[in-house]
């Protein structure tokens, strides 16, 4: 059985991104460059004070860009009854996790294409990632139209709004399209569920790629509607969140 190094990261950023989510920055200790592939996850391990001393495992994807430091950033929901998830958002800057990897192979594919990203809720994290990576630097992206479909219920649940809106602001081959099923009057922008959009967006680009990450649901449906539009499945990559 693979051994994997096991690894410590000391928490230097907590922001709360709305209620029950946070991005969580962390530095690796003793390492003054950590090398991952954005799209990545890793994994946490914390053994549970019980008599047991149980250790649990949990993976999650990085959503900060790769960089010549030893950084990395989670994006995640507080879950009722979820061990993990309230060990790490309760965690204050100055504390340690443990984890392995980093693994996965939900990453671009060359060759660079006209891109689709799909997500709805902490689906973003490997996305947030992918997208400063690639806009970077302009061998990277290749001047490819990059389109950001990001499903969420109301305007407070948008995770790193005003970031993408100024990426998009910044580079003409970056579009973001926020959707809210949940709108208030106010909202401006797009109302209902990712996939009610879809066709409009993907119809006709079947030479293009498209990532997709989220709950099995969403992830599902975005799948069946781009094959039906005439998509590959080899060009719809995914990464479901349960």
């Amino acid at each position: 059985m693979a051994q994997f190094k096991t690894y410590a990261a000391r928490l230097v950023q907590a922001l709360a991104l709305s209620d029950y989510t946070k991005h969580l920055e962390f530095e690796v200790k003793d390492l003054p460059r950590f090398g991952f592939v954005a799209g990545q996850w890793l994994s946490v391990k914390h053994t549970k004070a019980n008599n047991q001393g149980e250790e649990i495992t949990r993976a999650y994807s990085i959503a900060s860009p790769p960089a010549e430091n030893s950084r990395f950033a989670f994006c995640l929901n507080r879950v009722e009854d979820g061990f993990m998830s309230n060990y790490l958002c309760d965690l204050r800057e100055g504390d340690e996790i443990e984890f392995q990897g980093p693994f996965g192979d939900f990453i671009l594919r060359p060759p660079m294409r006209d891109t689709l990203f799909i997500a709805t809720g902490t689906g973003i994290a490997p996305f947030r990632g992918m997208l400063h990576w690639l806009l970077a630097d302009e061998t990277r992206h290749q001047g490819k139209t990059l389109t950001l479909i990001f499903g969420n219920r109301t305007e407070k649940d948008i995770y790193y709004n005003e970031e993408f809106l100024k990426l998009a602001a910044e580079r003409e081959n970056f579009r973001y399209l926020p959707t809210l099923s949940r709108a208030d009057d106010n909202w401006e922008g797009l109302r209902g569920y990712v996939q009610e959009h879809l066709p409009d967006i993907a119809a006709g680009r079947t030479d293009a790629h498209a990532y997709i990450c989220g709950l099995d649901k969403m992830v599902k449906a975005n799948r069946e509607l781009l094959k039906s539009l005439g998509w590959d499945r080899k060009s719809i990559l995914y990464e479901k969140y349960d």
